[in-house]
């Protein structure tokens, strides 16, 4: 992502402006994400090497999250409880998914490129979050 995007994505007059719309990013990213992972669970687990079941479980999982995230992004002034169970759940998140990676799954070459990379992100949206729920309490 980058810093041009960030900033035009952050760019707001009202203090919990910024906190809305990178949740509300995650939000559609997650998704998005989930819904292929529902949709297309068999080509994706075959893509990616981690199984067509895991792949489903995912993405419902993450579509529900994302449900979420979505309703905790649409409030005027989104709770600090929920956002930090957010930033919480997107770091647990990043960490599992580089442990699996090393620990439990044996993927594909896409696999391998994807799962870090997905990580990267749901800590890149932890970090966004984090940032904006500190500054809005300043």
């Amino acid at each position: 992502m980058s810093a041009t995007l960030i900033s035009s994505i952050a760019r707001t007059a009202e203090p919990s402006g910024m906190l809305r719309r990178f949740l509300g990013l995650d939000a559609v990213v997650t998704g998005a994400n989930g819904l292929a992972y529902v949709a297309f669970s068999g080509p994706l687990g075959r893509l990616l090497g981690v199984g067509e079941g895991l792949v489903l479980e995912l993405g419902l999982f993450l579509t529900v999250y994302a449900l979420g995230v979505g309703a905790l992004a649409a409030r005027r002034e989104p709770p600090a409880l929920g956002v930090r169970f957010v930033v919480e759940a997107n770091l647990a998140w990043a960490a599992l998914s580089v442990v699996a990676l090393v620990v439990w799954l044996t993927p594909t070459a896409a696999g391998a490129v994807w799962i870090p990379l997905q990580a990267v992100t749901v800590l890149g949206f932890a970090v966004l979050q984090q940032l904006a729920l500190r500054s809005r309490t300043q």
